[in-house]
């Protein structure tokens, strides 16, 4: 995944004609942590954890992103999702810088109590480099709103009380509304835009969604609400079809009960691997990232792919695509809801009022049909693929920044 976005960033350096000089700037990490992180279970024994921060940059505003706990979690892992995220907030064009971090842990063999013992203790290793206008973390794979309110409350114990130093926390601390769906909606509204660019219509068109999470449900409900036809989704539980379309509250009662995926009675069993190759307009991989590979690419037969996911299409797939002509929606635009939400949640911490969620949802609607606009102009002026547009603008966004700063030249 790191070499595939340093790739992207140099295509973008090219396409600039940016000396080396800014080269180095661009593509080296600011600053990363490493620490040991001893836990006591509830077993009475005392369990050494790793945990990881990778600031990338910070030349547009603080560092931005996520914290995630899974058993892959790395340093390198985190220095490729936190240089995405400079990427994805330059594109946006919100006030923040892109950082990455997270815990090797499996978070289903912790208890309750444990995985909050743990969390905390990362917060106070890493408190230090942390702050509303220093770094401020949101939600990831394996972590929640639950996970920030817990980071919030350890980093408060030391600094005060500083809601803004998480995003995606749980509404009662001072999260957003709809900061839970932005990133599924926002994934949407560019399906929508690439399905309108295609020249056909959401009511016309089909939709397959890997990975029926935070974002996968919420894209699927956003592309429902449009109009458009959701055939397919799956989970970690299985995969479910119904070409006539899939009744997604009854989808989301029986998983909101505890219920498997499969336990949906109108709709045919898959196999994962198999929803990636359905004959659908729209496939939107939300899962996690190397899903779509050059093993598989060829087999993909939707004319629009959308990465609901961060790098969910390998380097060498993504040429697949492009060859056979497939519209791909890159993750810097397609999951930047997420970070445009939480933009809109630190504001409101800031200036200590709260919006109504028609306002985030309007707000969210106008800066990612911005960042989709000017893609797709780059895109149209210059004959490049979405994803080099997007890089081009995101990373000629950050550069400017960083020449007056009088960081190089």
């Amino acid at each position: 995944m790191l070499d595939g976005t340093i790739a992207s960033v140099d295509a973008a350096i090219r396409s600039l004609n940016l000396e080396d000089d800014m080269r180095a700037v661009l593509v080296e990490p600011w600053r990363e942590i490493q620490v040991a992180l001893p836990v006591r279970m509830d077993d009475g024994n005392v369990r050494v954890f790793r945990g990881y921060r990778s600031q990338h940059n910070a030349a547009r505003g603080p560092y931005k992103g996520g914290i995630r706990y899974h058993p892959n979690v790395g340093l390198d892992h985190v220095r490729a999702l936190g240089m995405l995220m400079t990427w994805k907030t330059a594109l946006a064009d919100v006030p923040f810088g892109g950082a990455k971090g997270g815990i090797s842990v499996d978070p289903k063999e912790l208890s309750t109590h444990e995985l909050n013992r743990l969390t905390r203790r990362y917060t106070l290793s890493m408190h230090h480099v942390l702050g509303v206008n220093r770094d401020i973390p949101a939600p990831d794979l394996g972590t929640s709103a639950q996970t920030m309110a817990w980071i919030m409350d350890a980093y408060g114990s030391i600094h005060g009380h500083t809601p803004g130093i998480v995003t995606g926390k749980p509404i009662e601390l001072g999260g957003s509304l709809g900061r839970a769906e932005a990133p599924g909606r926002g994934a949407a509204i560019v399906a929508c835009r690439a399905i309108v660019d295609s020249g056909s219509t959401p009511e016309q068109s089909t939709v397959a969604v890997q990975g029926y999470g935070a974002v996968g449900s919420a894209a699927a409900r956003t592309m429902s609400d449009n109009g458009a036809r959701v055939i397919a989704v799956s989970n970690v539980d299985g995969a479910v079809i119904n070409t006539s379309g899939l009744d997604l509250d009854e989808l989301d009662r029986i998983i909101g009960e505890g219920g498997s995926i499969s336990d949906i009675t109108d709709a045919d069993q898959l196999e994962n691997h198999e929803l990636l190759e359905l004959e659908c307009d729209v496939l939107i991989p939300a899962a996690i990232e190397d899903v779509i590979t050059t093993r598989n690419a060829p087999n993909v037969r939707a004319g629009i792919i959308v990465e609901g996911a961060n790098r969910p299409i390998t380097s060498g797939a993504d040429q697949i695509l492009v060859d056979a002509k497939k519209t791909v929606i890159p993750d810097i635009l397609a999951n930047a809801g997420g970070v445009i939400a939480s933009y809109f949640e630190w504001a409101q911490n800031i200036q200590v009022f709260k919006w109504e969620l028609e306002r985030v949802n309007r707000e969210l609607d106008q800066l990612i049909n911005r960042a989709y606009d000017i893609t797709r102009e780059q895109a149209g002026r210059t004959g490049s693929t979405m994803r080099e547009a997007a890089f081009h603008v995101a990373v000629g966004r950050v550069a400017e920044t960083i020449k007056i700063r009088g960081y190089v030249g």
